[in-house]
């Protein structure tokens, strides 16, 4: 992942670059969390990176949920 500076605006092709490569290990199974934490940004900015790049986020837990009969 790009070395980056804590805080530092994130736009452009960096930012474009960035959220392919979160994208990618959060759809084999990374957490926002640890996302978050292996990049230095906020929950809410891996969050809202990984919904402005059209993934699919999953529930709380990371498992799907079903409905009781």
């Amino acid at each position: 992942m790009a070395d980056l500076k804590k805080g530092a605006r994130i736009t452009g092709t960096q930012r474009d670059k960035l959220a392919n490569d979160l994208k990618k290990k959060y759809e084999k199974g990374a957490s926002i969390r640890s996302l978050a934490e292996s990049t230095g940004r906020s929950y809410g900015f891996v969050h809202r990176v990984l919904s402005e790049s059209g993934v699919t986020l999953r529930g709380r837990g990371g498992a799907t949920r079903t409905k009781k009969k």
